[in-house]
């Protein structure tokens, strides 16, 4: 029962970090004041959770990893991957080298094999602390595309190196080759079964919608257990189930755009993992801040090695997250000149970026839930029985970066994005109003076709509907240039606002009285707020 009580006390410090986060008169991360809120309920229970690696990996990273890569902008995606690459892939071997050294130098006693092992596991970022931090200073489109990126490929090279360095530890052998063949197995099997399993649930869940009909509530939970079944399938075949629930989210906006699923299911499905994807974001790092205070006394006093000096291990974990930092800058540094060489020789069009570009990309590597929750796999004992060595340790370093890239991010990360600027982004083939402009041009060819092939049956229903339609197309040609577009929208925009606010007076009323069901009042509200929110935003 005590457990129950500490998992609502996280809850619940989850939707209060929300507001804490806009009452505190400096803007700090969300994840932040999470870790802060899970050690206070680590001194108020004194009772912590004891937390599985295995089943924190399967029950928080597949459906956040699936609803980012659902949610990415593609186009981001492919036309900046070469960067991206260089970053998921290519740092990650530069951070785990050099931060691997950097560490058995600082701490001697530290294995080499466990440096590395620690260091590819800080290697991997998380584009949700950043998208917290960012919220206050928008970070622009472009930078964040390749962040968002970066950090959801990096995840796969991080622990495949993870699992070599531990396997070298523990062991005392290490095969680059193996690794290589390995790395491949764990990144093509991981990415194919994500696109797979996908591609078979729509697959099925079609045919049966089509042969049987089905109840509101299905096709949301089939789109919630999609990414558990892409990382369960994964990992059975000894492949990535991180990439795997990426890859299922890529695969499903795809799959979306074939108009698949309804209205009804779409806006039920995106308010639920809006929902879920807070509370799981949140959890995660209460969790962290909620398991500190055991991470702390456990590095502070080893089982069965010399206690250390609280400022030896603070001096220690500082000197490492910023040493993280400058590997991350020279890496970047060095992979832009050779973006720069090669667009020269290509005599393509060069964007020299500026010092704070460079700052900006390297403070936004701020690490999370995969850092915390990879470090807690580490063996408890060696094959002899002794125990793993430097294991907390490993897991403090570990947290202390997670909490100071969070704190670096957060204080120089609003001064160095504002203002910046970027290459911009390619402008799309179609606007909005020339999407809305076709839609409507098809929509009355279609109602045409109708009013041929029934006649006089349904001419006046068909008739009402394309005066509706062509009075849509007669607002879409002002504002594409015939007339004065900003005053007719404005126009537009005020009386449909009034409308929709009388309309939403009258069924509040309607509901009151018990003139219309519930189920019946919210239908028509949500249409109203949805129409309402459209017209908000422009």
């Amino acid at each position: 029962m005590e457990t129950v009580e500490v998992i609502l006390a996280m809850l619940l410090a989850v939707i209060a970090s929300g507001y804490v986060a806009r009452v505190l008169p400096i803007a700090l991360p969300l994840p932040l004041i999470q870790i802060a809120a899970g050690a206070v309920i680590s001194g108020v229970f004194r009772h912590g959770i004891a937390l599985e690696p295995d089943i924190f990996f399967l029950l928080f990273l597949p459906p956040l990893l699936f609803v980012d890569g659902w949610r990415i902008p593609k186009i981001g995606l492919f036309r900046d991957k070469a960067t991206i690459l260089e970053l998921a892939l290519g740092l990650v071997l530069f951070t785990v080298v050099g931060a691997g050294y950097l560490l058995h130098w600082m701490i001697p006693a530290m294995p080499l094999a466990v440096a590395f092992a620690l260091a590819a596991i800080v290697a991997p970022t998380d584009p949700v602390a950043v998208s917290s931090i960012t919220a206050r200073v928008p970070m622009p489109p472009r930078l964040m595309h390749i962040v968002e990126g970066e950090s959801l490929l990096n995840d796969a090279s991080g622990l495949v190196c993870f699992r070599f360095a531990v396997a070298a530890a523990v062991t005392g052998h290490f095969s680059l080759a193996q690794a290589s063949l390995t790395f491949l197995w764990v990144a093509l099997a991981g990415i194919a079964a994500g696109i797979a399993i996908t591609f078979a649930i729509t697959r099925a869940h079609g045919i049966l919608q089509r042969r049987f009909g089905e109840e509101d509530g299905v096709p949301v939970l089939i789109n919630l257990l999609t990414p558990f079944g892409a990382y369960l399938v994964a990992e059975r075949l000894e492949a990535s189930g991180i990439l795997a629930a990426v890859a299922a989210g890529i695969t499903m906006s795809y799959l979306e755009l074939s108009g698949g699923a309804t209205p009804g299911t779409r806006i039920r499905r995106n308010v639920i993992w809006d929902a879920l994807q807070f509370t799981l974001n949140g959890t995660m790092f209460v969790l962290l801040g909620e398991q500190l205070p055991d991470i702390v006394r456990g590095a502070l006093h080893p089982a069965g090695g010399t206690p250390y000096d609280l400022w030896w291990l603070v001096g220690r974990a500082l000197a490492f997250s910023l040493g993280l930092v400058l590997l991350r800058f020279a890496w970047v540094w060095i992979s832009l000149q050779l973006t720069i060489l090669n667009r020269k020789r290509l005599g393509r069009q060069v964007f020299t970026p500026k010092l704070r570009v460079m700052l900006a990309t390297s403070v936004a590597g701020v690490r999370g839930a995969l850092t915390m929750a990879g470090v807690l796999t580490l063996p408890l004992a060696l094959p002899n029985g002794d125990p793993f060595p430097a294991r907390h340790l490993a897991i403090f370093l570990a947290s202390s970066v997670i909490v100071v890239s969070l704190l670096l991010a957060s204080a120089a990360l609003p001064a160095l994005l504002r203002g910046l600027e970027m290459p911009a982004e390619p402008d799309a083939k179609c606007s909005e109003d020339d999407a809305r402009h076709a839609a409507t041009l098809a929509a009355i060819a279609a109602l045409e076709r109708a009013e041929k092939e029934d006649g006089e049956d349904g001419s006046r229903a068909v008739a009402h509907v394309l005066r509706l339609y062509r009075h849509r197309l007669n607002a879409t040609d002002a504002v594409g240039g015939n007339g004065d577009a900003q005053a007719l929208k404005r126009t537009e925009r005020s009386y449909r606002l009034l409308a929709l606010s009388a309309e939403r007076d009258t069924v509040l009323r309607l509901a009151r009285r018990m003139d219309i069901s519930d189920e019946t009042a919210r239908r028509l509200l949500r249409q109203i707020d949805l129409l309402e929110a459209r017209y908000q935003k422009n």
